[in-house]
């Protein structure tokens, strides 16, 4: 029988794949071949064009680490009305010059019960109001045809409970019991409770839930969502399948929700366990040999030292990409605190990581901001402590703190601990709402020069920058969801706002705030584009501002050396670098014979290229 491209492919991990599924599954070996079939069964049905982009993905493996990958994050709902309206609109996203879709989740989950999506009930159906799976495919159809690639959320670690897994189980079939974490009394429960901190200790208190036959169920989000036991060969095998079908319906990148959470361990934190490792890596293998040109996103909301690991090494790497959470959090961090020392800090550890790690760089998301900073080193340094700056850090950025600009609102608001997340846009945290309730031109000018240099930060860093749909244009708090019942629990829908189109139609208009935002981020895009310095094998480095509250980082390509410097205060700063010759600033193309004392507008940043260097494309 003819050798095919999947034999080739099996064939290169099989030895690999064989090995950690057994390892994984000691008792239940056997069920490997029917893993593999699986694997050969969604290959044959993946559809001529998705095979051909995966033949010219292979030939050319590093195509999503081009400078040129801008992402958009969107809720389809709220952006456009459905799958359809996003398909209308995807000349307003090449406008934007997003490449990189990511729709937020959209696969059937109950209205009610839904965790904002993130209770799939069906991982093979959309939402009805979203339209259908066809609609979907016929979406990344398109995506692919006009260059962007699609970003779909997977939720490894649960299903809803009205998942077809989850009624039969509550029926009491034991094939299905088997699949989740079920125990006849609260025994083993509090032994795993003694260990495993809580995910959401307001709102959903605890890791279990007592159903009403009073049998016990692991629910480490929420009571609705029910942990999957990976444990079981026929979870892993199944979960995979669905994640190869939204593969084969054309999504290009798999983003892995809540992967450190995925193997329980009694005695453990259930966080980061060696499992999870094993299983992000046959994941890997397994789209390297069905469908190698779909790239898997890792969701692992920790500290770098619990990041880094789920890239896996150059011999065995698990995610392509994965989120760079803290230097978001640190970014806000310094906006409130004035001082850069933290964000130096933070990315001196991200910049000796190999230039092969690949990062998504953002902003806001659609989820909370946590403020999961560097205490112990905060406190050594300047002495704080952590409980009264998280206070500092909510304060500032809702607006209680005198003279502060932000509105946001807190999130999981726990008065016991003095512990809450913040929700809130981009524009709005910068102070844009604040100036325009205040109609003050001059507050206005600082909160727009606030937005546009914290896009340009996030420009400068490696990786692939993201942009939440909104921001584009200055979107401000969406406060309506207070009169919604199924939405006002939950603040994270302040900024989960419905697009406002009116204020995107300005986007042209340089004299309106969306014009200026607007044009303003496209032309820092543009300018990241085609400057070699910001190309992922780039050399990157903090270096000394003179100023603890300017950041200087330097980008190095070949003889192309580029100084950005970022003011993170609202007031007049002298920084730069410690550089002889002439300098051009890209953005607004002022010469500089002297960038060693660089004048930088309040909350303002300098994108500076020195003179002389080879033309863009004749870098030796």
């Amino acid at each position: 029988m003819r050798e095919t491209v999947f034999d080739r492919r099996l064939a290169r991990h099989l030895d690999e794949l064989k090995w950690l599924y057994c390892e994984l599954y000691r008792d239940k070996e056997e069920s490997f071949p029917a893993f593999a079939g699986m694997l050969r069964r969604c290959w044959d049905q993946r559809k001529k064009p998705l095979r051909d982009q995966d033949r010219r993905r292979e030939a050319d493996p590093d195509w999503y680490r081009r400078r040129d990958l801008l992402g958009m994050m969107l809720y389809t709902g709220a952006f456009a009305g459905n799958l359809e309206g996003v398909r209308s609109r995807l000349k307003y996203l090449k406008e934007c010059g997003v490449n990189y879709l990511h729709l937020m989740p959209l696969l059937q989950s109950p209205k009610d019960r839904s965790d904002g999506g993130y209770a799939v009930s069906d991982f093979r159906a959309v939402q009805p109001e979203l339209g259908a799976m066809d609609d979907l495919e016929r979406l990344a159809d398109a995506c692919r045809r006009a260059g962007v690639s699609l970003c779909l959320d997977f939720v490894m670690n649960h299903t809803s409970e009205d998942h077809e897994w989850a009624r039969r189980a509550r029926a009491g079939e034991e094939e299905y019991r088997a699949r989740y974490f079920f125990y006849d009394s609260w025994d083993i429960p509090r032994e795993f409770e003694k260990t495993v901190p809580q995910v959401f200790p307001t709102t959903a208190p605890g890791s279990f839930t007592q159903l009403e036959d009073g049998r016990v169920v692991m629910t480490s989000f929420y009571p609705y969502q029910w942990d999957l036991n990976y444990r079981n060969p026929a979870v892993f095998q199944d979960m995979t399948e669905n994640l190869l079908y939204l593969a084969n319906r054309g999504v290009d990148v798999i983003r892995l929700d809540a992967v450190p959470y995925i193997w329980k361990e009694l005695g453990t934190d259930c966080r980061n366990l060696p499992q999870v490792h094993t299983l992000a890596r046959m994941l890997r293998m397994v789209c390297e040999i069905v469908c190698p040109g779909v790239l898997l996103l890792g969701e692992v909301v920790m500290e770098p030292a619990k990041v880094a690991p789920y890239f896996g090494t150059p011999e065995k790497p698990e995610c392509h990409m994965l989120y760079n959470v803290t230097t978001m959090a640190t970014t806000w961090h310094t906006l409130a605190a004035g001082d850069v020392s933290l964000l130096k800090r933070q990315m001196e550890a991200v910049c000796a990581l190999p230039r092969g790690f690949l990062f998504l760089n953002y902003l806001r998301c659609h989820d909370d901001i946590g403020w999961g900073l560097d205490y112990p080193w905060l406190n050594r340094r300047f002495g704080f402590d952590e409980a009264a700056h998280k206070k500092y850090l909510n304060d500032y950025f809702t607006g209680k703190w005198p003279g502060s600009p932000s509105r946001g609102e807190l999130y999981n608001d726990d008065p016991r601990l003095g512990d809450a997340r913040l929700c809130g846009t981009t524009a709005s945290l910068c102070g844009i709402e604040a100036a325009l309730e205040a109609g003050d031109p001059a507050l206005l000018e600082q909160a727009l020069a606030r937005d546009l240099t914290l896009h340009a930060w996030m420009l400068s860093q490696s990786g692939i920058p993201v942009v939440y749909s909104g921001d584009e244009v200055g979107q401000l708090n969406d406060y309506t969801y207070h009169d919604n019942p199924e939405k006002r629990e939950d603040s994270r829908y302040l900024h989960r706002g419905s697009f406002q189109w009116d204020r995107a139609a300005l986007r042209a208009d340089p004299d309106t705030l969306q014009g200026r935002l607007f044009q303003g981020l496209r032309r820092l895009e543009t300018i990241r584009a085609g400057e070699p310095c910001f190309d992922p094998d780039a050399q990157v480095r903090v270096e000394e501002s003179g100023d603890s509250r300017c950041l200087a980082l330097c980008r190095r390509k070949g003889e192309r050396e580029l100084i950005c410097l970022f003011n993170f205060s609202g007031e007049f700063v002298r920084a730069g670098a410690d550089r002889e010759g002439r300098y051009t600033e890209l953005m607004y193309g002022t010469p500089y014979e002297n960038i060693r004392s660089v004048e930088l507008w309040p909350n303002g940043f300098a994108w500076l290229l020195r003179d002389g260097a080879p033309a863009a494309g004749q870098e030796p």
